[in-house]
C-alpha cells in the first residue's frame, strides 16, 4: 500500500519547498520588524520576543523529529480505512487545502471551547504583545493532539500527503497576519483571514472573546456565527495573564492547573468533565445553573481564569 509513497511525496515536493522558501522570507521580515520596533521604541522590551523565539525554536525541533513522526504515522495508519481513494491532481489539491482550512476552523474552535485543548493552545494567546514573533509561539505539546482532527480527511479519501501538505499551507498562511503594521485590506477582509481579523482573535476584550477562528478563510466564521470585525483597540493576551516570559511556565502553567483541578474533582465523572467542558467550568456551576443557562455562563470572561483567553493553531 505504501510502495508509492516516495512518488506521492515527490508530487507534494513543490508545496513543501514553497513553504520552506516562504518561511525564510518570513524570518527576514520578522527580524526587520523586530529591529525597527526597537529602533523606534515601539517595542520597549525584548523579553516577550525572546520567549517567542525560544518557544518557536523548540517547537520547530520537535515538529521535525518526534512529533512530526507521530503525525505522519497516525495519518498514514488511517489510510487503509479510507472510504474512497481520491486521485492526486489539481482539483483535489485545491479541495485538500479548502477542506484542511475548514477542519482547522473546527479544530481551532475546539481548542478554545474544550479545556484540555485550551491548556496547550493558550500558549499561543498568552503574550500581551502582537507581532511576527507571536506566530512562533506555538505550544510544545500541541502536535500530540492536533493530528486527530485531520484523520477524517484521510477517511473520506484524501491522500495523507495532501492532508499534511494542506494543513501546512493553512498554518504557513497565518504567519504574516500576526502584525499591527498592516491595517485593513479592503474587499479581501470579507474573504480572507487578515491581520485585522486575527488581531481580534488575539484580543482579551470581552467583545473579542471566541471570535475569528479561521485559518486562511474568514468565511467560515461568517457562516458559523463567530465573526467580529476590529473596532475597539485590541488588548492582547489572556484574561488571566501569565506575567512571565519563562518559556517553561508559558507552556505548562495551564496543564498544571488542569491536573490539579481534575485530581481535586469530587468524582471521576466530574474530573472528565473538567477536561472536556469549556474553560471556567466547575462542578458547582454545573449543578447550580439550569442546563440551558450553564453554557452561556461558562463562556463568560470571568470563567477564563481557568485557561480561556477568549475562545484557538
Amino acid at each position: 500500500m505504501y510502495s508509492d509513497l516516495e512518488l506521492r511525496l515527490q508530487e507534494a515536493a513543490g508545496v513543501f519547498n514553497g513553504i520552506e522558501i516562504l518561511a525564510l522570507v518570513f524570518l527576514l521580515v520578522l527580524a526587520s520588524e523586530t529591529v525597527w520596533d526597537r529602533f523606534t521604541g515601539y517595542r520597549q522590551s525584548l523579553s516577550e520576543t525572546g520567549a517567542n523565539l525560544i518557544i518557536g525554536l523548540v517547537y520547530g525541533l520537535l515538529e521535525r523529529t518526534a512529533y512530526g513522526l507521530i503525525v505522519v504515522i497516525a495519518v498514514f495508519l488511517a489510510e487503509p480505512f479510507a472510504l474512497w481513494d481520491l486521485p492526486m491532481n489539481g482539483l483535489t489539491w485545491v479541495l485538500a487545502i479548502v477542506v484542511a482550512d475548514l477542519t482547522y476552523y473546527w479544530m481551532h474552535r475546539c481548542e478554545h471551547r474544550v479545556r484540555l485543548f485550551w491548556t496547550y493552545h493558550s500558549v499561543h494567546h498568552s503574550s500581551p504583545e502582537f507581532n511576527f514573533t507571536t506566530a512562533l509561539r506555538l505550544a510544545w505539546t500541541e502536535a500530540l493532539f492536533e493530528w486527530m482532527f485531520f484523520i477524517p480527511m484521510v477517511i473520506v479519501g484524501f491522500d495523507p500527503v495532501q492532508v499534511i501538505a494542506g494543513l501546512a499551507v493553512v498554518v504557513a498562511y497565518q504567519s504574516w497576519i500576526h502584525t499591527e503594521k498592516v491595517r485593513r485590506l479592503g474587499w479581501l477582509e470579507s474573504i480572507l483571514n487578515t491581520p485585522s481579523h486575527h488581531r481580534v482573535h488575539h484580543g482579551s476584550n470581552p467583545e473579542y472573546l471566541d471570535k475569528n477562528y479561521g485559518g486562511i478563510l474568514i468565511v467560515w466564521d461568517r457562516l458559523f456565527g463567530t465573526y467580529t470585525p476590529e473596532r475597539a483597540k485590541v488588548v492582547y493576551g489572556i484574561t488571566d495573564p501569565l506575567n512571565t516570559s519563562n518559556p517553561i511556565t508559558i507552556n505548562f502553567r495551564d496543564f498544571i492547573r488542569l491536573g490539579s483541578d481534575a485530581l481535586n474533582a469530587p468524582s471521576f465523572a466530574q474530573a472528565l468533565k473538567m477536561l472536556m467542558k469549556p474553560p471556567g467550568w466547575t462542578p458547582t456551576r454545573d449543578t447550580a445553573l439550569p442546563a440551558d443557562q450553564s453554557d452561556t455562563q461558562m463562556q463568560s470572561p470571568a470563567g477564563s481564569s481557568q485557561g480561556e483567553h477568549h475562545d484557538e493553531h
